[in-house]
């Protein structure tokens, strides 16, 4: 029974199907914003570039160099949060069922931690195998 209720737990956070290896580079995506919560996944610079300069106007953005030829990114984004204290963590990438599942953990900040009281957008801008496989967010930890 016990074994049993393990394998539920691992197929329901993620772990079930082939796992996808990705590369997170939202740190080279400076400055961003994202005032909606969103996911899209991009297979060309310019239609990256083209969602930035909507998603976030006037800005001038340094997109990360990636391999579109070979690769394709895809952004998931929170929306505005309270604090410095959130944030988003990929905790995998499988293909599951003809889909590609991101699993994510949203991180929220408890009374005690350090935090700025600011609005702050968490995200993430994560590349992955090229695929024609639909993307699929599996959020953990969210409230």
């Amino acid at each position: 029974m016990a074994a049993a209720a393990a394998t539920l737990m691992l197929v329901s956070c993620g772990a079930g199907g082939e796992p996808v290896p990705y590369t997170d580079v939202s740190a080279r995506l400076r400055p961003a914003e994202f005032p909606r919560q969103n996911r899209q996944v991009f297979r060309s610079r310019p239609a990256l570039a083209d969602y930035l300069g909507g998603a976030m106007p006037g800005r001038k953005l340094v997109i990360p160099e990636i391999d579109f030829t070979r690769r394709e990114a895809i952004l998931v984004a929170a929306g505005p949060r309270s604090s410095t204290g959130y944030e988003l963590r990929i905790l995998g990438v499988r293909e599951q069922g003809g889909k590609l599942l991101v699993t994510i953990r949203e991180r929220t900040p408890s009374l005690g931690d350090p935090v700025e009281p600011r609005v702050t957008y968490p995200y993430r801008l994560i590349t992955v195998p090229r695929s024609s496989k639909s993307l699929k967010l599996q959020w953990l930890g969210r409230p």
